[in-house]
């Protein structure tokens, strides 16, 4: 049965207009728009209460459009803002006869007693102009998606940057009283008393954190160096000891690698086993033993990874959202920068593009309130310099942007001297299997030097004084060879044995005696 449709009486056309189907009008707010501006225009205080709020785009109409134009001149220049000095300022801009005279400028002031409720008129504005910019997007979007010439991929992508763009120009705070603040404070000084001084989210390695006191909330901490000094290395071991050893939930977005080629560099660094073997498969039965016992250690660990290729930071902050609300995650870690987009937004050069990517972490950081750690490169400046000196990482080597040097709360460079082959410092002390972290930038803090060891067969950083099966094996070998000399030569242990043999206890530290 066909649906009966109600007509308008009033319609008296040859076609007939459903009562229901009349046209909609934009979201808008003309009287509170007159309001606001007249507000402006009586009160000496007026614009600054909404100058951080409002824009010219927010009005509706564009002779509000032309009047707060003037109004925002005047306040540049310091210059009272009244509805003589506007209406003057109007006649400057060219646009006085197109807001309907001095005349109608007058009508504003008139509408209006005081600047009550100031603030909120300019907020349902800005609502109305939000509402309105969405409409705007969606209704492009659309036309382009009925275009069959359109590739859904590349207009997917745009949609991702305009909306983007419009939630990143609505994000305003309040200014807050400081009691509240101090009370926050004071907060996280008794949690990094229980810490030992870890006030933010603890790395693993005690050297740095003791210049860092952790990565701190809401700090962008760029970590930097040139191919093959261990960036991913570095920042697995790190989400490895926050998320097993401090069970600090951390979630890693990797633009480089798969989910499980990550997953194969993080066995490599828990079960310390070669790349290669986990490659290929090819273990030995201790070395499958050994895999099933160490990688209990993952299983259940509070890691999340993502491999999302050329990552938009609209699609990170989505993620990054829903990863601190449903996980509790403390801590985002990017690897790399360079290789994300700020897709949808019309750049001029790369190096803009670089800088509103830095701009956009550093304020989800804010946002969500957690330290996020981002890999860059560095540029080829290294490479031509010399001596010891010389190969160290500068600030100036930040590839591709100086916004990422100022967007950033910590600039850290992994160095590994050993790769340059220059194997002593300066005091004559060997630097094999040593990397050093440079804290080159701490906004809140001290910079310095942290000296690490580096597995490279591993590709594990560890703390200088952490003792891994390497170490033990080489003492072992080491008092092996003493029992050796001491038994005239008899053999300690079967050398065709590819796991660790079984001791007397000394070495375990099951007993207080030595055999020497």
């Amino acid at each position: 049965m066909a649906e009966k449709r109600n007509y308008s009486k009033k319609n008296t056309g040859a076609i007939p207009v459903p009562a229901n189907e009349y046209g909609k009008l934009p979201p808008q707010a003309p009287e509170l728009e007159e309001a606001v501006l007249g507000a402006i225009m009586l009160e000496k205080d007026a614009y600054s209460m909404v100058s951080e709020i409002l824009k010219p785009d927010c009005f509706y109409k564009t002779t509000h459009q032309r009047i707060f134009e003037a109004i925002m001149t005047l306040a540049l220049h310091q210059e009272p803002i009244d509805m003589h000095t506007v209406t003057e300022q109007l006649r400057k801009n060219g646009n006085i006869d197109d807001v309907g005279g001095a005349y109608y400028v007058t009508l504003l002031t008139a509408k209006v007693s005081s600047a009550a409720h100031l603030e909120y008129h300019a907020r349902i504005i800005v609502q109305k102009y939000l509402a309105r910019e969405l409409i705007r997007v969606s209704s492009e979007i659309q036309s382009k998606a009925f275009d069959d010439k359109t590739d859904v991929d590349d207009l997917m992508q745009e949609a991702e940057g305009m909306l983007f763009e419009l939630s990143q120009n609505s994000q305003k705070k309040d200014v807050t009283q400081i009691n509240p603040v101090i009370t926050e404070a004071r907060n996280r000084m008794m949690i990094a008393a229980t810490k030992q001084g870890a006030s933010g989210v603890p790395s693993g390695f005690h050297a740095l954190d003791k210049i860092t006191s952790g990565w701190q909330r809401s700090d962008l901490i760029i970590i930097a160096a040139r191919p093959a000094m261990g960036k991913t290395a570095f920042i697995l071991s790190m989400a490895k000891n926050m998320a097993v050893d401090y069970n600090s939930p951390v979630a890693v977005f990797s633009l480089e690698m798969s989910n499980v080629q990550l997953v194969n560099r993080l066995i490599m660094n828990v079960c310390q086993l070669e790349g290669e073997k986990i490659k290929n498969g090819q273990l030995d039965k201790y070395e499958w033993e050994k895999f099933d016992k160490d990688i209990n250690l993952l299983l259940d660990a509070p890691v999340y990874v993502d491999d999302t290729p050329s990552l938009s930071v609209f699609e990170l902050r989505s993620k990054a959202r829903r990863l601190v609300k449903e996980h509790k995650v403390q801590c985002l870690i990017i690897d790399y920068l360079q290789l994300m987009n700020a897709s949808g937004m019309s750049f001029g050069s790369r190096e803009q593009e670089v800088s509103i990517i830095s701009r956009s972490l550093k304020g989800l950081a804010k946002e969500l309130d957690i330290p996020i750690i981002a890999l860059s490169q560095l540029n080829r400046g290294v490479e031509g310099r010399t001596g010891h000196e010389g190969k160290r990482p500068q600030l100036s080597d930040l590839r591709e942007s100086g916004a990422i040097e100022q967007d950033a709360d910590m600039v850290c460079f992994i160095h590994r001297p050993e790769y340059y082959k220059i194997m002593e410092d300066p005091q004559g002390n060997s630097l094999l299997g040593i990397a050093e972290i440079i804290v080159a930038k701490h906004r809140n803090g001290a910079t310095g030097d942290v000296q690490l060891k580096f597995k490279n067969t591993y590709a594990k950083f560890l703390n200088k004084d952490d003792v891994t099966d390497e170490d033990n094996f080489a003492g072992y070998q080491t008092i092996s060879s003493k029992l050796n000399d001491f038994s005239g030569g008899d053999t300690f242990y079967d050398k065709g044995e590819k796991s660790l043999p079984q001791n007397n206890g000394f070495l375990a530290g099951n007993n207080n005696e030595s055999p020497f």
